[in-house]
């Protein structure tokens, strides 16, 4: 998958104290029997540091 023109994403880990709690997290809720389809995204999600950016080009 290659980003459009003026497209920037950004995917690193965050803290140390966050990516144990969304571990923590994915891991009760497998735990708990919630389906992984749902339970390891929301994990990434509080693991990773996501961001978006656009710019516009030169004209």
């Amino acid at each position: 998958m290659v980003p459009r023109t003026g497209m920037s994403i950004d995917v690193h880990p965050r803290d140390l104290p966050i990516v144990l709690i969304g571990t923590g997290g994915g891991a009760l809720a497998l735990w708990a029997d919630a389906s992984p389809e749902i339970a390891i995204p929301a994990a990434l999600l509080i693991m990773l540091d996501i961001r978006v950016r656009f710019w516009r080009g030169q004209a």
